[in-house]
């Protein structure tokens, strides 16, 4: 899984002073600025996000928001495939605008 951004909800303070930065959107949008903020390095290689530790992936009882699908962003071989999933209409969706619809 490739997680490539974040709508940076709580922890903000955190996260900004992991990334010297206070602009919101910019805190966590692709990979690179998401990992620094949240401070994810090779030690976490390898851990299961859907079990409870260092890092994992769990819901926070708000309504699940509606899901879009779009090809993957600098791929070559299988460029067509709906392989990349994102919040629509959300702000902290990184890539370009006609993929994010």
């Amino acid at each position: 899984m490739l997680i490539r951004s974040l709508e940076p909800l709580e922890g903000v303070a955190t996260m900004q002073r992991n990334r010297r930065v206070e602009n919101l959107r910019d805190l966590a949008r692709g990979p690179g600025r998401l990992a620094a903020a949240l401070e994810i390095d090779r030690r976490l290689d390898g851990v299961d996000l859907c079990r409870v530790g260092p890092l994992w992936v769990a819901r926070d009882g708000r309504e699940a928001p509606e899901i879009g699908t779009s090809t993957r962003i600098g791929l070559s071989r299988e460029a067509g495939r709906l392989l990349r999933f994102y919040v629509r209409g959300n702000r902290f969706v990184s890539g370009p605008k006609a993929l994010n619809r």
